[in-house]
């Protein structure tokens, strides 16, 4: 659920935290913490945080965006999920899509399509699905080829999205 500033001046009260705090605290966790556990619990938050609008301007004055772009270079496939729904969160954001675009994210994140780990591919082809609306995104030549392949996966959720992709984005040539 989206929230409104007062809403959230309501839930902290006067002695709170404030929310860009939280998430400074939160990146700090994260980055000094040596439990696999904290770090998997921390990123999947920053990611639910980078849902609601209200956290676009905290995420980009705390530079969450190259984080969760750095953690797709991660071996773990439960960190690199939750980078990339961060990412996926965010990206509507059209300051911060514009941003991911600057930072080779199109390259980074069209690597993870097809992964093994479903929902890694999901997270991976529907911010690709959000990226591509911008006018500064270039579709690479060699996607539509991925994309195809969606159509022949066993799971119903990928060849949907691989469908509307598809659709969307070569079919209006």
């Amino acid at each position: 659920m989206f929230s409104r500033k007062d809403q959230l001046l309501k839930k902290t009260g006067e002695s709170g935290i404030g929310r860009y705090d939280f998430l400074r605290q939160l990146i700090h966790e994260f980055t000094t913490t040596t439990s696999y556990e904290c770090k998997k619990q921390t990123l999947s938050n920053l990611a639910n945080f980078a849902y609601d609008p209200i956290n676009y301007e905290y995420i980009k004055q705390l530079h969450l965006i190259d984080l969760f772009l750095s953690e797709l270079s991660n071996d773990n496939e439960e960190l690199i999920h939750f980078a990339l729904g961060g990412l996926c969160n965010i990206v509507c954001d059209p300051e911060s899509r514009e941003y991911i675009i600057s930072l080779n994210g199109v390259k980074l994140i069209s690597s993870y399509l097809l992964h093994k780990n479903e929902e890694i591919s999901l997270n991976a082809l529907t911010t690709l699905f959000y990226i591509f609306e911008s006018e500064n995104a270039v579709l690479p030549q060699d996607l539509e080829h991925t994309i195809i392949q969606y159509e022949g996966h066993p799971s119903q959720r990928m060849k949907n999205l691989g469908k509307v992709f598809l659709q969307t984005y070569f079919m209006k040539k």
